[in-house]
This record gives C-alpha cells, structure tokens and sequence, in this order.
C-alpha cells in the first residue's frame, strides 16, 4: 500500500510531500516507510517494522490521517481497494 500526498503551493515556496508506504517483508513482517520534504529539499525518512498486519495497518492510517489534519491531501493512492486485500 502507498499514499502520496502534498500540501497547495504558496507563493513562492515549493509544496511539500508526504509518501506513505506499507509492504509485507519476506519473514511475514511489515514495514511502514514514511518519507518526506519540500519538493527540492532534503528528505527525511522513517522505518518502523511490526510484526502483525494490523498494528501495522493503523499505524498506516494513523501517519495518513495526521498528516490529513496537517493540510496535506491525498495526490495518489495504491493498494487501498480493500482492508483486507493484504496478506
């Protein structure tokens, strides 16, 4: 599963993004990658592994819907058709 989202540009100031990426690793992990920056700018990157989908699941929407709250808005969507569609 991703998320990509970006604030509205201003001004004179590039927008800022916010990629959200949930993927099952080999040993039946999960990885919840959270990346961001001003466009142009240093990136920032964020790991966390969890060992059941679920908590990995609403640390996923947890990220989304605090980044939501902050302004940002959902650009490009993958792998979200179903919360069941993983594992």
């Amino acid at each position: 599963m991703r998320i990509f989202m970006q604030t509205k540009p201003v001004a004179a100031e590039s927008p800022r993004y916010y990629q959200i990426a949930l993927q099952q690793d080999l040993l039946g992990g999960w990885t919840l990658t959270r990346e961001w920056s001003q466009q142009g700018g240093k990136v920032s990157l964020k790991r966390d592994v969890y060992l059941e989908r679920d908590d990995a699941l609403a640390a996923f929407e947890q990220a989304r819907d605090a980044q939501i709250k902050r302004g940002f808005h959902v650009m490009f969507s993958q792998g979200m058709e179903s919360p069941h569609a993983m594992g």
